[in-house]
């Protein structure tokens, strides 16, 4: 079997199931764009701009974290800024040979300068659709519905969802800070989504212990879970989790940036892939936390000695979980695992 190299791991075709995409911007964009926009950066050159927006080793709190995206969103506040950079986004995945992506974000962080939130989802579409025509990947949009903000944002992000849900957007989330603010209180709006056949995903289990991942699953339905590094704290849900074949979306380094583990070594991610639980890598944030998808593949491999089958386990769960239509779904899964076993040189199997 082939070793573990990074060429190798760049060749596979992968997918990326958690990504933001106002965490996942070029430093030359936003330069770009603040300077189009006449919009005050903390830094005006590209390596000092860096050092602002990229986390540094780790962050103190998971608030801290989500600070750096008052940057990043400064220079997203019009249609035309949010298309190139979901374009670019997809681009970027796409050289790392991402065959399918979902990128997440929340309407309402992008009206400060009186776009509607529909004129700002179907600028992201526009470029993610512009990408996938030239490019050789899909994509889809996941909103984000924000804990700490008002119920009725949720709702209306909900329904937000549900209006285009044949026209770009696959799923339904609920970000921002964990601690305090229960994904319950959001219930309504996920009985509008669930009511409608949208697929949910829920951060939790990154900055609150598993009675968070307990409510995503059975107070808001979720399919996925974003992150879930506490799951293991319950062995009888992490059981269900298992049973259900309910993803989780593994983002190493962001789990270590913002405190939810103590470092690399004591993530959970080979304890679940030991025992048999679902798992995707993912970037989270390809900017804020100076990642790219073959950088998380590679650091799990440094970390835990993963090999290559591990990777082909990690990549074929994740096309699996992947919020597609069925049909679709099956045939990129069988197009990619022969194209897995024919690069490993393994026999090929039925998925």
């Amino acid at each position: 079997m082939k070793p573990v190299r990074r060429d190798f791991l760049l060749e596979l075709p992968k997918p990326e199931l958690h990504c933001h995409l106002d965490g996942s911007l070029r430093i030359e964009t936003i330069l770009d764009l603040a300077q189009k926009g006449k919009i005050e950066l903390p830094a005006t050159d590209a390596e000092s701009l860096h050092k602002a927006v990229v986390v540094q080793g780790r962050v103190k709190t998971l608030e801290e974290y989500l600070d750096k995206f008052q940057i990043t969103l400064s220079v997203l506040q019009t249609p035309e800024a949010l298309e190139r950079v979901a374009f670019e986004l997809a681009q970027d995945a796409a050289a790392e040979n991402v065959r399918h992506l979902e990128v997440r974000y929340s309407p309402i962080l992008h009206l400060e300068q009186g776009m509607t939130p529909m004129e700002s989802l179907d600028a992201v579409i526009r470029g993610l659709r512009t990408a996938e025509h030239e490019f050789n990947i899909s994509t889809g949009v996941i909103i984000c519905g924000i804990r700490n903000f008002s119920i009725e944002s949720s709702i209306e992000l909900a329904e937000l969802a549900i209006a285009y849900k044949y026209r770009g957007v696959v799923g339904y989330d609920l970000a921002g800070a964990e601690e305090n603010f229960p994904a319950k209180d959001h219930l309504e709006a996920f009985y509008l989504i669930r009511n409608n056949n949208v697929n949910v995903t829920l951060h939790a289990g990154e900055a609150y212990g598993p009675q968070s991942i307990h409510q995503a699953i059975h107070y808001c339905g979720a399919n996925r879970i974003g992150h879930g590094t506490r799951l293991r704290e319950d062995g009888d849900l992490m059981n269900y989790v298992n049973d259900h074949r309910i993803c989780l979306e593994i983002c190493l380094t962001s789990n270590f940036q913002t405190g939810s583990i103590e470092n690399i070594k004591s993530h959970p991610l080979k304890f679940y892939h030991d025992y048999g639980l679902r798992i995707s890598l993912n970037t989270d944030n390809r900017l804020i936390s100076g990642v790219s998808l073959v950088d998380e593949y590679m650091l799990a491999h440094k970390t835990f000695n993963f090999n290559m089958l591990d990777f082909k386990d990690f990549i074929i769960s994740g096309f699996k979980s992947a919020f597609l239509e069925h049909r679709e779904r099956t045939k990129l899964i069988k197009e990619v695992a022969h194209t897995i076993d024919d690069y490993l040189g393994v026999g090929s199997h039925k998925y």
